[in-house]
């Protein structure tokens, strides 16, 4: 079982997207310059033990949660952003919703944001709130 906050407990066993520890990551570190934006960066790895955290304590939606947000550490900001404008109701076809769940399962291995996507589709298309 896990001690949480992990950032307390197992610093030096956290790291970021590019490897760097947890307890690497100082001001002083910054301040030299050894420490660099995509350091800060959270790990797919980190996500998936902060959903088993939410697992170990009965919150499975917060698990599927952190299990999403692991998949799209590698989706570009740029995806993310069109995906989150496109899931506004109103700003989407049925088809285009089918097409970015298909993306995200082909192209970024990301099948938990799929399946969110292709259930918003089905609820959207209910609701009458499509293009």
């Amino acid at each position: 079982m896990s001690r949480y906050p992990l950032g307390q407990s197992e610093a030096d066993t956290i790291t970021s997207r590019t490897g760097k520890k947890l307890s690497e990551i100082t001001l002083e570190e910054v301040r030299r310059g050894n420490v660099t934006a995509d350091d800060i960066k959270i790990s797919s790895e980190q996500l998936r033990r902060q959903g088993s955290v939410a697992a170990e304590n009965d919150n499975p939606q917060m698990q599927a949660n952190f299990e999403r947000a692991a998949e799209l550490v590698n989706v570009p900001d740029d995806v993310i952003l069109t995906m989150y404008n496109k899931l506004r109701p109103n700003r989407s076809t049925k088809r285009e919703l089918v097409l970015m769940a298909q993306e995200l399962l082909e192209k970024y291995q990301a099948p938990h944001c799929a399946k969110l996507v292709l259930e918003a589709a089905e609820v959207y298309e209910k609701r009458g709130i499509l293009l």
